[in-house]
């Protein structure tokens, strides 16, 4: 085997660059030496590449790819990712294309790199849409090879422990996004050696002045705390001594940015937190960590309600210890940690970990399993939303904090902090998620938007025919719900639009004498290929939506022209009216009624096409109908079916004479009728008279003149009014406020 100063000379002398001398004595520690001459290559590659550049400190531009793969090797990762950190910039930076980094060093590798290259090539229209699909294809590139972000994440972390030649502007923008992204990311996948470390940075270079005060005043807490620490280390090393075991026995250091995020979250003083003291007792096997544990609490005596056991119940990032608080001399508290060194090894490198040993024990790829499913959820969420909804999608998934519940056979879900049970639901599958009508949380039912608590047991109830609620968009904590639900909605508004631009294309083509189904394929297919179309149910769809107008479809159709129709014209044939739209209140997202006059059964009513939302009805009498009609096109009419169901939204008015308890009486009134009342508000008016408005849920106008009656009977009752239809302008909305 060559000594690593017999493969650095074979190197010409320009490319030595700082760092490879010292990567290349990490390397041999672990690697045989095959993989570091291949590594080597990729090294010369790269410097090839990059010579001429320099970066912001003035440094070769090489050296940077190397102290990633200096970072890398310190977690003991395989050769094929640290060359793809030597050529992680080399696609991105160099005119190198893809392919030769292929053919030279295999398609592992070339993939590696292309997944972790950004994507500035592609025009974006904002820098957060190109900040969010570069983030995308990164993370959708993780589902392939996990490697793609433990290379991103070295990446970052050398950007941050040189941030300091940028401007200032951008050095507050890259810790922002550390801070929020890429640590987040580091946490869930159980790398918390990096994790700290990044948030250490990003809080640096975010919060200078809050980050410096923070870290005098541990310096100071450190120093009068050593021989203190040092006391509690030998008294715990005897007792364990004792007991004939043999422990690593460390003093926890403080982390900075947790400290701040404790003080900020909790509002906690500085003095409270600096004063918690920390060990970390490293064991040989499981066994062994709950005899230590015993044996610490016969020491001190253990806090109520802080012990937390998570070698029997893993973290979501497959982190395994034992945490208690205990009652340290004088009263101060004091953390201890206790794990085998197997857990200790995943609880600092997580998933990385995985490329370091062969785990006996199948608890450790716990990491690997754990980020295996995050990263499938992911390819299910995105390709449901844009790269921006994935993005604040990805943020939600990054922060779970912990809530661990039971499935009734005894399963363990681990959702985040403030997940429901319809959070639980879709964890569970997708479909159960979509057909879920109830939830038992331990055998007693309870509202799906209910927050689940450490410990509970689930049981959802689902139901053939059920579908999502698009209420729950409001409460759902997890992004697989919130994606599962928008994704279903969609499908469903589309199914839905397809079914009544049908009907509106058969209601046009009936004024030339015709039906869809009378028409020629030919025909049809024509206007297909001439409006750019794949098949009928996408034209259906954009006309039940209001992205397409049906009168100009039918003309184009029928073999009238093609052109669409000049404003002021109606586009529908000389001397006819369209025959009326029947509606029966049932169409479901593609059919909504206007809010500003709020039309009911009974209402003579107008339909206008509004791109994207379909059909919004208005009353023949709202007041924004003259501004409307100046685009007759978008008009249709419309007419009630005979049997309409379901529940419609009015607003009333009642002048009422001020009186203590006038506002009860009135909605017992209305409650005494059975009508639902979705919302009251009061209106002052002069002298000692009010108005109440109240928003009903009325079946037709028969229900809604029933109820007026049985209001106009009370005595303090002076006037009662259907609201008549505000217009936009009395109201400060825009029209589509008022169409939605």
């Amino acid at each position: 085997m060559q000594s690593p100063v017999s493969l650095l000379g074979k190197l010409p002398v320009g490319r030595r660059t700082t760092g490879i001398n010292d990567l290349v004595s990490e390397l041999y520690t672990y690697l045989p030496q095959g993989d570091v001459e291949r590594i080597l290559a990729a090294y010369e590659f790269s410097a090839a590449a990059h010579e001429g550049q320099t970066r912001k400190s003035g440094e070769p531009y090489v050296s940077h790819p190397v102290a990633v793969a200096r970072i890398l090797a310190g977690m003991h990762l395989d050769a094929g990712t640290l060359m793809a950190a030597l050529l992680h910039d080399v696609i991105e930076d160099t005119p190198t294309a893809r392919e030769q980094i292929a053919s030279l060093f295999g398609e592992e590798v070339a993939a590696l790199v292309d997944g972790v290259s950004k994507l500035d090539q592609i025009q974006f229209k904002s820098r957060a849409e190109a900040q969010a699909e570069s983030f995308r294809k990164m993370l959708l590139a993780m589902v392939e090879d996990i490697r793609v972000i433990l290379v991103k994440l070295a990446d970052r972390l050398h950007n941050m422990r040189t941030l300091g030649a940028m401007p200032a502007e951008k050095q507050r923008r890259i810790a922002r996004e550390t801070l929020d992204i890429y640590a987040p990311i580091a946490n869930r996948l159980g790398i918390n050696k990096m994790r700290l470390e990044l948030e250490d940075l990003g809080f640096r270079s975010l919060y200078p002045y809050r980050y410096a005060v923070i870290q005098r005043a541990l310096r100071r807490a450190t120093g009068n705390q050593k021989s203190f620490l040092k006391k509690i280390a030998v008294r715990l090393d005897d007792a364990l001594s004792e007991a004939g075991i043999e422990a690593r026995i460390f003093s926890r250091e403080k982390h900075l940015f947790s400290i701040y995020r404790k003080m900020r979250d909790k509002g906690k003083a500085l003095a409270d937190i600096v004063d918690v003291y920390g060990f970390r007792l490293i064991v040989d096997d499981i066994d062994t960590c709950y005899r230590v544990l015993g044996i610490v609490h016969r020491l001190y005596k253990p806090m109520p309600g802080r012990f937390k056991d998570y070698i029997a119940i893993p973290r979501v990032n497959g982190y395994q210890s034992l945490h208690t608080t205990l009652f340290g001399p004088n009263g101060v508290p004091l953390e201890a940690q206790i794990r085998t060194h197997d857990m200790d090894r995943v609880a600092e490198d997580g998933i990385a970990s995985h490329w370091q040993y062969k785990a006996v024990d199948q608890q450790i790829y716990a990491p690997q399993a754990r980020a295996r499913e995050w990263l499938s959820s992911l390819m299910e969420m995105q390709e449901t939303v844009n790269s921006e909804e994935f993005l604040e999608s990805v943020r939600v998934d990054l922060f779970p904090d912990k809530v661990y519940v039971f499935t009734p056979k005894g399963d363990i879900l681990r959702l985040p902090r403030g997940a429901t049970a319809v959070d639980f639901a879709y964890a569970v599958h997708t479909d159960v998620g979509n057909r879920c009508v109830a939830v038992k949380v331990d055998r007693r039912l309870v509202p799906l938007r209910t927050a689940l608590r450490n410990g509970q047991t689930v049981e959802i109830i689902t139901a053939r025919g059920a579908q999502p609620n698009p209420n729950w968009v409001n409460f759902v904590a997890t992004a697989k719900a919130r994606a599962a639900i928008r994704q279903h909605l969609k499908n469903l508004q589309r199914g839905e639009a397809g079914e009544l631009g049908k009907r509106l294309l058969d209601q046009a083509l009936g004024e030339f004498g015709t039906t869809v189904r009378k028409l020629p394929r030919e025909r049809l297919q024509a206007t297909l290929d001439e409006l750019g179309l794949n098949n009928t149910a996408e034209l259906y769809e954009q006309l039940g939506l209001g992205e397409r107008l049906a009168p100009l479809v039918a003309r184009m159709v029928a073999g009238r022209s093609g052109e669409a129709a000049a404003d002021g014209e109606t586009g529908w044939p000389e001397g006819r009216g369209p025959r009326p739209l029947a509606i029966a209140g049932t169409e479901g997202m593609v059919v909504s009624y206007a809010r500003c006059c709020y039309p009911i059964p009974g209402d003579e009513v107008m339909g206008h096409l509004s791109a994207g939302r379909g059909v919004v009805i208005h009353r023949n009498s709202c007041g924004n109908l003259a501004e409307f009609r100046k685009q007759p096109n978008k008009w249709i009419p419309v007419t009630w079916k005979k049997n309409v169901s379901g529940d419609f939204n009015v607003e009333v008015i009642v002048d009422v004479i001020n009186r203590v308890g006038v506002l009860a009486a009135v909605a017992s009134n209305i409650a005494s009728t059975r009508t639902n009342i979705e919302h009251v508000s009061v209106m002052e008016r002069e002298g000692d008279v009010s108005a109440l408005v109240f928003m009903l849920q009325v079946a037709d106008r028969v229900h809604l003149a029933r109820v007026i009656r049985s209001i106009r009977s009370m005595p303090d009752v002076l006037k009662v009014s259907r609201s008549a239809g505000r217009t936009r302008k009395s109201r400060g909305l825009t029209a589509s406020d008022e169409l939605e």
